[in-house]
């Protein structure tokens, strides 16, 4: 198996495992309030996100920053709870405009999340290679993100569509359990 492959899964295994629950909760809070017909949009959000993860990724790999592990493990459980509890103000469910405010957040959401991921990957990575590694594990992680958003959005047409529960009931239900359990998270974490 040649390196792009090996770093591919372990991007997207990095993504797709209960390990990755913070990861999994974040993409659920942020792409719940949306549907099916914002696809191209929510490409663009979830990109948005893999951009910033990818950013810091190589920085921490290439030893340019580095930060606490403590401090980014309690602030990615941060970076859910704002995403959930801004569901809570949303009152149209679609993009408002071309570039609105929730791509910037979630480009900067995506270095914190980075950071976390970069000293497991740090310690096994290398130096050979490096691009190709790099590209090919954010690459895996997009495509593991991009499977996520199907599943939710699937869900959230069951739930809305077949099931009838109203909408906006329905993503404050769901927001406000994300919001718990990533509350729940950050204060466990909270040890520094």
């Amino acid at each position: 198996m040649n390196n792009f492959s090996i770093y591919f899964q372990l991007g997207f295994r990095h993504i797709a495992s209960w390990g990755a629950i913070d990861h999994i909760l974040f993409v659920a809070a942020l792409c719940m309030r949306y549907q099916f017909s914002d696809w191209k949009r929510l490409l663009i959000l979830i990109t948005a996100f893999t951009i910033g993860h990818t950013i810091t990724l190589g920085l921490c790999v290439l030893d340019i920053i580095n930060f606490s592990k403590h401090w980014i493990e309690f602030l990615i459980p941060v970076t859910i709870a704002v995403t959930a509890f801004s569901n809570l103000f949303v009152k149209k469910f679609s993009f408002n405009s071309k570039f609105p405010l929730i791509y910037w957040f979630t480009l900067f959401f995506g270095f914190i999340h980075g950071l976390g991921f970069s000293n497991d990957l740090k310690s096994i990575i290398g130096n050979n290679g490096l691009l190709v590694k790099l590209f090919a594990a954010n690459l895996g992680i997009e495509a593991a993100q991009i499977c996520f958003v199907i599943v939710i959005l699937i869900v959230g047409f069951i739930c809305t569509n077949l099931i009838k529960l109203n909408k906006r009931e329905y993503v404050l239900f769901v927001s406000g359990a994300i919001f718990g359990t990533a509350l729940y998270m950050a204060v466990s974490r909270y040890s520094f």
